[in-house]
């Protein structure tokens, strides 16, 4: 959960500064001040606002945050004004499903590694709520998961998974009922079925989400140090399968290529810094079990 965090945090510093990093305008002094003036937003509505303000602050920030870029001419409404203002989805609009061996074992692949993330965000959100997840927990996690990318296809979405930034966004709103999600799908729904309203979600800078990203990012590193606070960091032992994890998924996340020359399908496996830290503090737990006579 840690290593989630930490590896997703280059992605919000990359919003900041504008997206691309090849781009001209990356770093420029507008993306920098709408970035950072959103954080601030936000850290200021937890520190000063209370109940349902406090709990919308990444919300709130987000949506001043748009409007300030506005004046510096970073929104465009063009989007709002071509989109539609009501359409129902098509299924299959981009074709009908064709069964081949080698897409299907790579998105099944793909699949594998998403599930290992989503695992560490259900024990976190676990964490929170202060509930141990057991195996029946994680299996209706996986089916959801499952479920969710079925209907993803039919109507021509992305394959949906349970989201790394969530964990932040929930520590952060205090929410910890599953009303206000029943609601928010509901609304969700509604919405898919008005273009323009989604055309309004998409004007929001780029900037302005890192900025957001990276409050949440954080929080839910610091959700998994507050997890591994709870372990014993006098034994050696743990101290290493720690900083050994976290030291290789944050190294193949900055340094993605260094498995380049591995066949193509062990790349998509150890191209991901939460699967590498995953594998690699299963591995030297049960390592470390076992050369000490332990069950």
């Amino acid at each position: 959960i840690t290593t989630i965090g930490l590896t997703l945090i280059p992605v919000a510093f990359q919003n900041m500064g504008g997206g691309n990093s090849a781009a001209k305008n990356f770093g420029d002094s507008k993306n920098l001040i709408v970035s950072f003036i959103t954080i601030a937003i936000i850290i200021a509505l937890e520190i000063w606002a209370k109940g349902f303000l406090k709990s919308i602050s990444v919300l709130i920030g987000l949506i001043l945050g748009t409007i300030i870029a506005s004046f510096m001419g970073l929104v465009s409404l063009k989007p709002v004004i071509q989109a539609s203002w009501f359409h129902l989805p098509q299924f299959f609009y981009f074709g009908v499903p064709k069964f081949e061996w080698s897409s299907s074992l790579t998105m099944i692949i793909i699949a594998l590694v998403s599930m290992v993330e989503s695992t560490g965000v259900f024990f976190a959100t676990g964490d929170l709520l202060h509930k141990n997840i057991s195996e029946d927990d994680l299996k209706r996690g996986y089916r959801a998961e499952g479920l969710a990318q079925i209907l993803g296809g039919l109507f021509n979405t992305f394959p949906y998974t349970t989201f790394s930034q969530n964990v932040g966004l929930l520590q952060l709103s205090g929410i910890k009922t599953k009303r206000p999600i029943y609601w928010a799908a509901s609304l969700l729904m509604l919405m898919g079925l008005l273009p323009k309203v989604g055309a309004l979600v998409t004007i929001i800078p780029t900037p302005v989400l890192g900025g957001a990203m990276l409050v949440m990012f954080t929080m839910i590193a610091v959700q998994g140090i507050k997890m591994l606070l709870q372990t014993n960091l006098n034994d050696n032992r743990n101290v290493l399968t720690i900083a050994i994890s976290i030291g290789l998924g944050l190294g193949v996340t900055i340094y993605p290529k260094i498995f380049q020359n591995l066949p193509q399908t062990v790349q998509l496996f150890l191209s991901n810094g939460i699967v590498v830290a995953s594998l690699s503090a299963t591995l030297l737990n049960l390592l470390f079990k076992k050369g000490s006579g332990e069950k």
